[in-house]
C-alpha cells in the first residue's frame, strides 16, 4: 500500500525488511518486482483526494523476523487527538537536508480533524478521509511520501492508520502537520481490490 501520486508504470521494485539503503545485500531483506499497481479509481492529483494505491508483488512473501505483515485498522476508525503514532521512511532529515541512509522513525501525535482543518492550519485542503499527525517539531519530509503512519492498538498490535500524502514545503512547520490518507476510510476498497487481483 502506498500513495497514488507516486506510482505509474511497472518499473518499480519493492524492498522488504530493509533498514540501510547503503547495504544492497542486507541480511533479512528481499527485493521483489510488481505484477500490478492499482490506484484508487477516484484519485484526484489536483486536490490530493483518495491518494492511495495497492501494489501486488510478483511473488508470494515468506514472513520472517525482518519481514512482517501490517494490520489494517478497523473500518472507519478515527484516532483521537494526541494519539501517539510513528511515521517511518528514508526521506530528508531536514527541509534542505540530505535523505536518510538508514530507516528513520518519528513519534507524531495525531491532530484532530477539528483542529487540523482550521483556517490557519490545513483548512479546506483537509477532508475526513485524511489524518493529520505532527507537533511542529517532527514530521514526515520530502522522500517519505507513500510511507506508513503506524499506531499501536490497545491489544498491543500495530496497524497502518495512514499513508503519507502531503505536508508543508518546509518540514516541521508550525500548524502544518503531516497529512496522511486515512486507511480506515478505504478498508472496503482495499479488501475488494485484493480479492479481485
Amino acid at each position: 500500500m502506498r500513495r497514488s501520486n507516486n506510482v505509474s508504470g511497472y518499473s518499480y521494485r519493492v524492498q522488504l525488511g530493509k533498514h540501510s539503503l547503503e547495504n544492497s545485500e542486507e541480511k533479512g531483506s528481499l527485493t521483489l518486482g510488481l505484477s500490478k499497481i492499482v490506484k484508487h479509481p477516484a484519485y484526484n492529483s489536483h486536490v490530493t483526494r483518495n491518494d492511495i494505491a495497492l501494489l501486488k508483488l510478483e511473488n508470494p512473501v515468506t514472513f520472517s523476523d525482518t519481514i512482517r505483515p501490517a494490520c489494517l485498522p478497523q473500518e472507519g476508525a478515527v484516532l483521537p487527538h494526541g494519539a501517539p503514532c510513528y511515521v517511518t521512511g528514508w526521506g530528508r532529515l531536514a527541509t534542505e537536508g540530505p535523505g536518510a541512509v538508514t530507516l528513520q522513525q518519528a513519534l507524531l501525535p495525531v491532530v484532530s480533524f477539528e483542529v487540523c482543518s482550521q483556517d490557519d492550519w490545513w483548512s479546506f485542503l483537509l477532508t475526513r478521509d485524511m489524518v493529520c499527525a505532527g507537533d511542529g517539531v517532527r514530521s514526515s519530509c520530502m522522500g517519505d511520501s507513500g510511507g506508513p503512519l503506524n499506531c499501536q492498538s490497545s491489544d498491543g498490535s500495530w496497524a497502518v492508520h495512514g499513508v503519507v500524502s502531503f505536508g508543508s514545503s518546509e518540514c516541521n512547520a508550525v500548524q502544518k502537520p503531516s497529512v496522511f490518507t486515512r486507511v480506515s476510510a478505504y478498508n472496503q476498497w482495499i479488501s475488494s481490490t485484493m480479492t479481485k487481483y
